[in-house]
């Protein structure tokens, strides 16, 4: 039986070819694109208001900038209100 190929063998190669990258290293650029963009909603709307208000940013400022963020992700997230997305971070 042969052994498991990993997932995503081609991506994985590909950027072996075209960057200094080697096979650990792609593997793991790989890894934590996929991951980046297996976040749900809710996870990216808290992480971004994290990383915006570590920034010091207020909430004012924060909100408008996540709901736009979100029209523009790989994945439509669906058109959140700024109090849905409040809701998100604080329950």
């Amino acid at each position: 039986m042969p052994p498991a190929r990993p997932p995503y063998e081609d991506l994985i190669a590909h950027l072996m070819r075209t960057s200094p990258l080697g096979p650990g290293e792609a593997a793991r650029v790989v890894a934590d694109v996929l991951a980046y963009f297996s976040e749900t909603t809710e996870e990216f709307v808290r992480r971004r208001h994290g990383e915006l208000k570590a920034r010091g940013h207020t909430n004012d400022e924060i909100f408008p900038r996540i709901a736009a963020e979100l029209r523009g992700r790989r994945v439509a997230a669906p058109e959140l209100s700024l109090r849905q997305l409040r809701r998100i971070v604080y329950g």
